[in-house]
C-alpha cells in the first residue's frame, strides 16, 4: 500500500536531505517553493498528509502555506521547523500544529512525520486523508525498539521466548511492550496467554476493505494481565491474502511511538512477510537449541541475513542451555554472538500457559525467570535512543497567533 504524500517547504540546504529520508521510508516527498505551487498541488492531489514548513527565513510565506493547508474543508497538519531562539521570539505570532527544533537529523524529522500520520490516523485509499479518530493518547517522544524472534527451524522455543521476554520487559524493566503474533501459520501467542475472541489484523483489514473504519495496531491491541499489549495478525492460515507484507511491516513500524519495545514472533520461514519485518527490526533474536538441525538453520539464517543486509542485527538466544553443550562452541559454529542463555524450564512453561500466564508472572523467583530478566535487561541497556521530545506548546496561543485562552479553574 502506498504511503501518503508529504509536502516540504524548507530552505534549499535542508529540503533534499529531508526529502531523501522520507522517500527511503516509503513516503512521496514533494518539494515546493511558493504558496502558488502548494495551491496548485492541493487542487490536483488529495493524499497530502503532512506539510513541513520553515518558521524562520520567510514567515509570511509559511503563514500563507498554513492558510492553504486549512482552507475550506482541508485540515492538513503542519510541522513548523525553527530554532529554539526563533521560537521564543516569535511565539505570539507563530504557532502551528506541531513544532520541530533546529538543529535536527533527517531521521528524527522522519519519525516526527510518522507520528503525525499516526496521530491523524491517515488512510491512503486514493480518496484523500481521512481522520477516523483523534482520541488515542500517544507519547511522541517514544521510538520503540523492534525485536523480531526468528529461526527458520521450528521447535526451538520461539514463541516461548517471545512471550516471556515481552513479559520480562513489561514487569521487570517497566517498559511499555507490544507483543505481535506475526506467525500466520502456526501462531498461538494469544492461546498461550489465555486471550480469547481477539480481533485480528486480518479481521480489521477485511472489514476496512468492505467499507469499515481503519484501525491501528494500538486500537487492535488486546490487554494482558501482565500489562503488555498483544496483537495477532490472524487466527487462521487460510485468510492471510489481505496481510500484504509491506503494509504489515509499516503498521508495526507505525506503532513505535506508543511503546518502548515491540516484540514480534515470526513463522519459521523466509516469507515475504518475514523479510519485510526484518527491514524494520532493530534486533533479530535467533533462538537455538543445542542440536545439529537448529544450529544448521541458524547458520543458514546468518548467510541469508548477509544477503539482506541485516546481519548486524542478529544475536543468538541459546535455549535449553543447561544441556552440556558449550555456548562458545555454538557461537563459533553459527558465527554470531549469544545475547542470552535460557535454561530448560520443564513443566513451568506448561503450568503457566495453562492459566494464560508467563513464567515471569507465575514463577518470578525461579532461575529461568532470572534468565529472561537478564535478556530483557541487556535489551534495555541497548535500547534505541528516543527522538528529541516535542517542543511544548505554551498555554494561551494556537495557530499563527489565534489565541486559545487557558482553561479556567
Amino acid at each position: 500500500m502506498a504511503r501518503p504524500a508529504i509536502v516540504i517547504a524548507l530552505p534549499q540546504a535542508e529540503r533534499t536531505i529531508v526529502a531523501d529520508e522520507l522517500r527511503s521510508a516509503g513516503f512521496e516527498a514533494i518539494v515546493i517553493s511558493s504558496p502558488d505551487e502548494l495551491e496548485a498541488l492541493l487542487v490536483a492531489r488529495h493524499d497530502v498528509a503532512v506539510a513541513i514548513l520553515d518558521g524562520e527565513s520567510d514567515l509570511d510565506a509559511s503563514i500563507e502555506f498554513y492558510g492553504l493547508l486549512h482552507e475550506g474543508s482541508r485540515d492538513i497538519p503542519a510541522l513548523m521547523v525553527m530554532s529554539p531562539k526563533a521560537l521564543d521570539k516569535m511565539w505570539s505570532a507563530t504557532t502551528s500544529d506541531e513544532f520541530f527544533s533546529r538543529p535536527y537529523t533527517a531521521d528524527s524529522i522522519r519519525w516526527r512525520v510518522e507520528a503525525m500520520c499516526i496521530r491523524s490516523v491517515t488512510i491512503d485509499d486514493g480518496s484523500g486523508p481521512v481522520i477516523h479518530s483523534d482520541s488515542m493518547a500517544f507519547d511522541w517522544s517514544r521510538r520503540a525498539t523492534i525485536v523480531a524472534i526468528f529461526n527458520p527451524k521450528g521447535g526451538v522455543g520461539k514463541t516461548t521466548i517471545a512471550t516471556n521476554l515481552a513479559s520480562a520487559l513489561q514487569l521487570r524493566d517497566n517498559q511499555k511492550v507490544l507483543l505481535v503474533d506475526a506467525d500466520t501459520v502456526t501462531g498461538h501467542v494469544t492461546t498461550s496467554l489465555g486471550l480469547e475472541h481477539v480481533r485480528t489484523v486480518a479481521d480489521s483489514w477485511q472489514d476496512q476493505a468492505d467499507g469499515g473504519d481503519a484501525e491501528t495496531f494500538i486500537e487492535l491491541a488486546a490487554p494482558h494481565p501482565s500489562g503488555m499489549s498483544v496483537v495477532s495478525l490472524t487466527s487462521s492460515p487460510l485468510n492471510t491474502e489481505i496481510l500484504e507484507p509491506q503494509r504489515v511491516a509499516d503498521a508495526i513500524n507505525a506503532a513505535r511511538s506508543s511503546f518502548d519495545f515491540i516484540v514480534v514472533d515470526l513463522h519459521p520461514s523466509y516469507s515475504a512477510l518475514n523479510q519485510a519485518v526484518f527491514t524494520k527490526a532493530d534486533r533479530i533474536l535467533v533462538p537455538v537449541t543445542p542440536d545439529v538441525p537448529a544450529l544448521r538453520a541458524a547458520v543458514q539464517l546468518r548467510d541469508v541475513a548477509i544477503e539482506l543486509g541485516v546481519q548486524d542485527r542478529l544475536a543468538l538466544v541459546v535455549n535449553r542451555a543447561n544441556s552440556g553443550v558449550s555456548v562458545a562452541d555454538m557461537e563459533r559454529t553459527v558465527g554470531m554472538p549469544a545475547l542470552a542463555l535460557i535454561r530448560s524450564g520443564g513443566l513451568l512453561f506448561v503450568r503457566a500457559a495453562n492459566v494464560g500466564r508467563t513464567v515471569i508472572e507465575m514463577y518470578p523467583k525461579e532461575r529461568i525467570a532470572e534468565d529472561f530478566a537478564a535478556l530483557a535487561e541487556r535489551l534495555v541497556r541497548t535500547h534505541v535512543p528516543t527522538e528529541p521530545a516535542a517542543v511544548p506548546v505554551k498555554a494561551g496561543f494556537r495557530i499563527f497567533g489565534r489565541a486559545k485562552e487557558p482553561a479556567r479553574a
